[in-house]
């Protein structure tokens, strides 16, 4: 109608929503710019974002070409979104918008609301076919989708032509309204920041980043495509009765990719078809899980809430996608000491590079009562499984009787083979393989570069090979390690006549 008035914001300017609306004599009234859309289109442009300068350029030629009445309104104030619905309400406006936040709180307002997205360059959905994995998007670059599995994939280009901004920024609008019409049932909204926003759409994981957060705008869209069950893995019976009767404290460990949520899923499932109560803990919320299993977010809870809605449900399982940093492990063996049958996903080269992990942690006498069981994961199978038991012995490495220590022994659970001791000797842990079921003792050298290696790096490994010592470290470390330690070592290997050796891990 001719006489209605038209406040499209910021988004629907940046998208050109308002601008083809007027194209196609859908708005045949005045368009109402608030001052304080300009002056955010503008700080914008000033940071190198000009999106909304050049949507205001075409909406003006739009409303020449058609006739349309264009008129700045109000003034610049500090309240925002606020400021411009409350102005549309004043004046009995209608609200043109790209965005679902704002088109929510304008309805609750009680704004009339034109919420129109032009068609998205390409459907996300069609692009995933049956062997697409995830859909990955950056401005100035060709679309690429990854196909494949776990086990083999590759990256494709599906376009030899750029991405742009806009389009970039249509595609995630149009995914942000299909996530908003279902958000709570089959969407959620994880992070949702200037630079970072992460969303859950029924299968599809979300993430888009902008400058300065990224050095461009990225899209990348994932979908799982293998969902399996316990049985698909075909493992041992034994393997089976351990899980279900006496596995309490599980880490899935392995590099990324190689399916170690999948598995987590699979258990998760597994363990609720038991009857047993179930819950996760997820950052992204990204899993696969029936829902009868609750799924909590990291990224949504404060500090120690977690913690305690969990102690006060007492599930029988928590499911803790990516323990990565301190307080995630520390939240983990919380949780186990306190009774809670815990598994924790966990990126690591090898069984007991994971096992470390958490060895630092804790004391060497309640590690098997915080992990009992280790299962490495490679290129979506089940590559080995390992057992932490306590005794009191001496130690590998060490000779006299009287140095008997609490020792903690990882076994290959299929073999029964003992592979590796923990121990403490001079209040610092010590990892000892143990080659073929024998002892292989730390000779004096070896605790003289622990020693050494203990000064300056918290977590590290020691292998002895014949008169080789190889030291793994953490990448993280590798640099301090050149800086402070290599030239000591160095010392003590022309000393004993031994090779010492150092890998980052």
């Amino acid at each position: 109608m001719s006489g209605e008035l038209y406040f499209p914001d910021l988004s629907a300017i940046q998208l050109k929503a308002v601008a083809s609306l007027v194209e196609a004599g859908l708005i045949r009234g005045k368009i109402c710019v608030h001052r304080q859309i300009l002056a955010e289109a503008e700080n914008q442009a000033s940071e190198g974002d000009t999106l909304g300068i050049e949507g205001l350029e075409k909406l003006s030629e739009a409303c020449k070409e058609k006739g349309v009445e264009l008129e700045f309104v109000g003034r610049e104030m500090n309240g925002g979104r606020l400021t411009v619905l409350n102005e549309i309400k004043k004046r009995r406006g209608k609200l043109v918008t790209c965005d679902p936040v704002t088109a929510k709180i304008a309805d609750s307002l009680g704004i009339e609301v034109v919420y129109e997205l032009p068609p998205p360059p390409l459907n996300v959905h069609e692009l995933f076919t049956e062997s697409v994995m995830s859909v990955h998007l950056k401005e100035g670059l060709p679309p690429r989708v990854k196909r494949g599995s776990p086990r083999s994939w590759r990256l494709d280009e599906i376009s030899d032509r750029p991405m742009t901004r806009e389009e970039m920024e249509l595609i995630l609008a149009h995914l942000m309204k299909e996530a908003y019409s279902a958000l709570g049932t089959e969407a959620f909204l994880e992070v949702d920041k200037p630079g970072v926003k992460i969303f859950q759409l029924r299968d599809f994981r979300v993430v888009a980043t902008r400058p300065p957060f990224s050095d461009g705008f990225e899209l990348t869209i994932v979908k799982p495509i293998i969902k399996k069950s316990l049985a698909d893995y075909n493992l041992p019976m034994k393997v089976i009765e351990r899980l279900e009767l006496q596995a309490e404290g599980i880490l899935i460990a392995g590099p990324p990719g190689m399916g170690k949520s999948t598995f987590a899923q699979a258990l998760a499932e597994h363990y609720r078809s038991l009857n047993k109560i179930v819950k996760t803990i997820e950052s992204p919320r990204d899993l696969r899980v029936s829902a009868e299993i609750t799924q909590y977010s990291k990224s949504a809870s404060k500090q120690d809430e977690l913690h305690d809605v969990l102690l006060l449900s007492r599930p029988d399982y928590t499911i803790f996608d990516e323990v990565r940093g301190s307080e995630d492990f520390g939240l983990f063996i919380d949780l186990r000491l306190a009774g809670i049958g815990m598994i924790g996903v966990i990126h690591a080269t090898t069984p007991i590079d994971a096992i470390q992990r958490i060895a630092n942690k804790v004391d060497i006498g309640v590690l098997p009562s915080v992990v009992d069981t280790v299962i490495f994961m490679d290129k979506g199978e089940v590559s080995e499984i390992y057992t932490l038991e306590m005794t009191v012995k001496v130690p590998a490495g060490l000779k006299r009787a009287d140095l008997a220590r609490p020792t903690v022994i990882v076994k290959d659970f299929l073999t029964d083979e003992p592979k590796f001791e923990l121990y403490v000797f001079g209040e610092r842990n010590f990892v000892v393989p143990l080659k073929k079921g024998k002892v292989s003792e730390l000779s004096k050298p070896a605790h003289k570069i622990s020693n050494v290696l203990h000064e300056y790096i918290p977590d590290f490994r020691i292998e002895e090979d014949g008169n080789v010592i190889r030291i793994y470290i953490p990448e993280r470390y590798y640099r301090t390690y050149i800086r402070k330690c290599q030239n000591k070592l160095l010392k003590i290997a022309k000393k004993y006549k031994i090779n010492v050796e150092a890998f980052p891990r």
